[in-house]
């Protein structure tokens, strides 16, 4: 049975969705006004992971993550410049073009981690009705109250105020810094909207006066219209858990007297050679910088590189990211890679051999069983995709000594092998993108490789019944000297003498 770690109650716990085969997971998504970073990519490779597991399992995902366009203060409370905003005035572009550029950007980066788009992904700015609707009722509950167009969430209304965290209303009065607003009944009361000053860029009409929504109610408003009253699954950045995720509890459960999330998963941060990351500190490494092997890295990091070393931990765990981490994950990954190239190339030689398929051996049926084994137990424990990749690189070890016998390895034997490392391997942990096709690809010249996407165009052009056009690309390759054999099995290419 899949077991999780339930930051509600800090305790192991049996997972069972709501509703048999339908898991509703809601996962904080960024505040676009700045390039994603490598918390970004623990935070959202980690939580990928999660959701292919759930599906894996046969479970039906609806996997919703926001983008915050508005609402986000640049001290993380409710003082201080939108950060969108702030970036607008740096840049001399309008919010949204902040908004839209990094949410673009964000999601690239994603796509080279190969971490699959959530099911929805809407934005803060466009659920704006939705959010002042929740506001009018936790009004009208008696959970919050206006003061001078801003309205606040009355924290001592929700005696459960704190639950998530483990803080309490006492403590937190005690440890609140002296308010610069007074007009709060309780310093730990928090903004759900904020009156827009003079100059403010992004604001909306309201019951209240013009303004524009505070940064934890988004998230309810949400999560609620997407994934409500209860969701199965919350996550989040560890470091949202106080004040985000308590807010977001007192909020919710405060318009539906339901709980709000039944399980609560937080992954942990990242720090560079043992250093919090931080722009102040000159190791603040965006991805797009990582990718490129830009300062203060010296070498190019390849994206799946890097999925596979978020992996190598638990979601859980601090990640320390350095050179040398990269290094052994680079190696790692390029053994498993290795492998499955190897063995997807001679699986395509054998579907084209006339040979006897014969039975599968004994010790292939069970190095597969063994790796399904420790694979499911790794992950059933709480998604331990670090234990998972060291079932994987057993495995790995396995599959090296079975190519390095020698002879001919017929369908039998290979197809249970490429099966698990793609069902397991790609389906599941998503480091294995193109492995299976990276052996004929490595080490080829780029003249090479533009004759094969030639040749490839070519076949899609006859399987469209383009056929002049298709023919244009023969006679254009023969005249630089290049032939084409077409088969049964595609077309082959090569050097005319």
């Amino acid at each position: 049975m899949l077991k999780v770690k339930n930051s509600l109650g800090n305790s192991i716990q049996g997972f069972k969705p709501l509703r048999e085969g339908f898991v509703g997971v809601y996962i904080c998504g960024p505040t676009v006004y700045g390039h994603s970073h490598i918390g970004h990519a623990k935070s959202y490779v980690s939580f990928d992971v999660i959701v292919r597991y759930l599906t894996h399992l046969g479970n039906r995902v609806r996997y919703v993550q926001n983008i915050t366009d508005v609402g986000h203060l640049t001290d993380d409370a409710d003082e201080g410049e939108d950060k969108v905003i702030k970036k607008a005035r740096e840049t001399g572009l309008e919010p949204m073009e902040v908004a839209e550029t990094y949410t673009n950007s964000y999601f690239d980066d994603m796509d080279a981690l190969n971490v699959q788009r959530p099911d929805i992904t809407p934005k803060a700015s466009g659920h704006i009705p939705e959010q002042i609707d929740m506001v009018s009722k936790l009004l009208d509950n008696g959970h919050a109250y206006e003061v001078n167009g801003n309205v606040y969430y009355d924290v001592s209304s929700f005696p459960d105020y704190g639950k998530l965290s483990g803080r309490n209303i006492d403590d937190l009065v005690d440890g609140f810094r002296v308010e610069k607003r007074s007009e709060k009944k309780n310093p730990a009361d928090f903004a759900l909207w904020k009156r827009a000053e003079k100059g403010h860029l992004m604001k909306w009409n309201s019951p209240w006066g013009v303004g524009f929504p505070g940064w934890h109610l988004e998230c309810s408003a949400m999560a609620l219209k997407y994934l409500g009253p209860t969701l199965d699954i919350h996550g989040g950045g560890l470091e949202n858990m106080f004040p985000h995720h308590d807010d977001e509890i007192a909020q919710s459960e405060g318009v539906t007297g339901e709980p709000f999330a039944k399980y609560w998963l937080h992954n942990n941060m990242v720090t560079v050679e043992g250093r919090k990351m931080g722009k102040s500190l000159g190791n603040f490494i965006t991805l797009k910088d990582a990718f490129a092997g830009e300062p203060p890295l010296d070498k190019k990091v390849r994206p799946m590189v890097l999925r596979y070393f978020i992996l190598n931990s638990h979601y859980r765990s601090p990640l320390d990211f350095s050179a040398h981490a990269i290094e052994s994950a680079e190696k790692g990954l390029n053994r498993i890679e290795e492998a499955y190239s190897n063995i997807c190339e001679r699986l395509q030689i054998s579907r084209n051999s006339t040979g006897e398929e014969g039975g599968v051996p004994e010790t292939v049926n069970e190095m597969v069983d063994n790796l399904k084994i420790d694979f499911y137990a790794a992950m059933d424990d709480d998604f331990n995709t670090a234990s998972a990749l060291g079932g994987l690189n057993k495995f790995t070890r396995n599959v090296n000594k079975l190519l390095s016998q020698g002879g001919e390895l017929n369908l039998s034997v290979l197809q249970p092998i490429e099966t698990v490392y793609r069902e397991l391997g790609e389906n599941v942990l998503g480091i294995l993108r193109d492995a299976g096709t990276r052996k004929q690809n490595r080490g080829a010249t780029i003249e090479e490789e533009l004759i094969r996407t030639i040749v490839e165009t070519r076949e899609e052009l006859r399987a469209a019944r383009q056929f002049d056009l298709a023919d244009n690309l023969r006679d254009k390759l023969e005249d630089l000297g290049i032939a084409l054999k077409d088969g049964a099995d595609g077309t082959e290419w090569e050097r005319a003498n």
